[in-house]
């Protein structure tokens, strides 16, 4: 991830920006304490606190890297610029799983916000690929491991 653009949607940008404060000004306070605290334990090398304490230091910290890294490399995607002719990121699509005949609704947002239980997908996964630039009445093919999918893009809305 050197200097890879990331897409996010403006609300992606606003939650790992939270999630960034939120490490550095809280979790970074809690962990030194953590540490403090085991320190006062004593013998450090059996001393599994602050083992444990330094471990989660270190997830952490890396965390906050990759996220400063993917602040930096932001292009943040304006959902109010988008049209509703074709499918963008920051779009909503609804399709129709020709198959079973149900109603599907997804967000498209950069690899970073995807979240299949908020129902965002990532325009680089299958169906986000399948959809991207599609109009609304396509039929798009999706490989999965059960098979091929078919949908149809019933709308598209704004986000």
């Amino acid at each position: 991830m050197a200097n890879e653009e990331v897409i996010l949607t403006k609300e992606g940008l606003a939650k790992l920006q939270a999630e960034l404060d939120d490490l550095k000004y809280v979790k970074r306070r809690e962990l030194a304490e953590r540490i403090k605290l085991a320190i006062s334990y004593g013998d450090l090398k059996e001393n599994s606190e602050y083992h444990s304490a330094k471990n989660d230091q270190s997830f952490m910290e890396t965390r906050i890297i990759v996220l400063e890294k993917m602040l930096n490399n932001a292009r943040v995607v304006d959902a109010d610029g988008l049209g509703a002719d074709t499918v963008q990121v920051g779009s909503v699509v609804v399709l129709n799983d020709l198959e079973f005949d149900e109603r599907l609704e997804y967000r498209i947002v950069g690899p970073a916000e995807a979240d299949v239980l908020e129902n965002k997908i990532s325009y680089e996964s299958p169906l986000g690929k399948g959809v991207l630039g599609k109009s609304k009445g396509s039929i798009v093919s999706v490989e999965a491991p059960m098979g091929v999918v078919k949908y149809e893009i019933v709308d598209i809305k704004l986000a």
